[in-house]
């Protein structure tokens, strides 16, 4: 499916469900990003939001629902959604849930941390033309990342909220860095790119929704063009199908 249609489709259900406009914020996106790089149909996503709304209007009639601050709040009812279509499509019986870790133990995220700092490490552009800059932040961010993972294993550990607003802002600095180090030509080639893959979803869209949309698109192609990973929490459940993705520490709790 386009890129955008996707985007696109999952933020209108999630808002006509919500009955007012609530744009999503960069969390979400990486939310919705981590749903389609892994595979999951629109149509599960779609479904298992309108289950997570059904599910609250029922707790609301009772007068005991929270209100719904971010998409994050669908998350595991759309991760059931896409299990049962793939039961579905196979022929298999449901089966009952078996017992399973958070996915967000010490040392797994440690680990995460660590073999993305061994990833940044590996992007070796020194030497380069105007690339100096950019081979800077790489290695200062794979330092941090080893910090981090110190942390973990120390006696303090930071809380997995703050530890993700941390990797936010060390990604937000890496984009930063990607962008300055572009060249023109290759940056105008990508927002055009962006710009055709958008051009059918652009009625559904205000304009701030565009542009942060288009960003998220030219970030993601960056990364993949400089072999630069995701630093987010969000991002380890693809390492694992059965670890649940990382809830929005505004959502109320299903």
């Amino acid at each position: 499916m386009n890129y955008f249609a996707y985007f696109s489709e999952i933020e209108e259900r999630f808002s006509r469900r919500r009955g007012s406009i609530l744009l999503l914020n960069t969390l979400d996106w990486a939310l919705i990003e981590t749903w389609r790089e892994a595979g999951v149909p629109l149509e599960a996503v779609l479904r298992g939001i309108d289950a997570a709304f059904e599910k609250y209007e029922t707790r609301k009639a009772r007068g005991r629902a929270q209100k719904i601050n971010g998409l994050a709040w669908c998350a595991q009812a759309v991760l059931q959604a896409a299990e049962e279509q793939v039961e579905a499509s196979t022929g298999l019986a449901p089966v009952a849930p078996r017992a399973r870790e958070s996915g967000f133990e010490t040392e797994r995220v440690a680990g995460f941390l660590e073999r993305n700092a061994g990833l940044l490490q590996t992007r070796n552009v020194a030497g380069q033309a105007g690339l100096q800059a950019l081979e800077d932040r790489l290695t200062a961010t794979a330092l941090r990342l080893l910090e981090l993972a110190a942390e973990l294993r120390g006696p303090a550990p930071p809380p997995l909220d703050e530890l993700d607003r941390i990797l936010t802002v060390l990604e937000d600095k890496l984009f930063a860095a990607l962008e300055a180090a572009a060249p023109e030509t290759e940056l105008v080639a990508l927002r055009a790119q962006a710009d055709r893959e958008l051009a059918t979803c652009r009625g559904k869209l205000s304009a701030v929704q565009l542009r942060q949309i288009q960003q998220q698109f030219l970030h993601k192609r960056l990364l993949e063009l400089r072999g630069v990973p995701r630093l987010s929490l969000f991002y380890m459940g693809h390492e694992d199908p059965n670890v649940p993705e990382l809830e929005h520490e505004t959502g109320p709790s299903a």
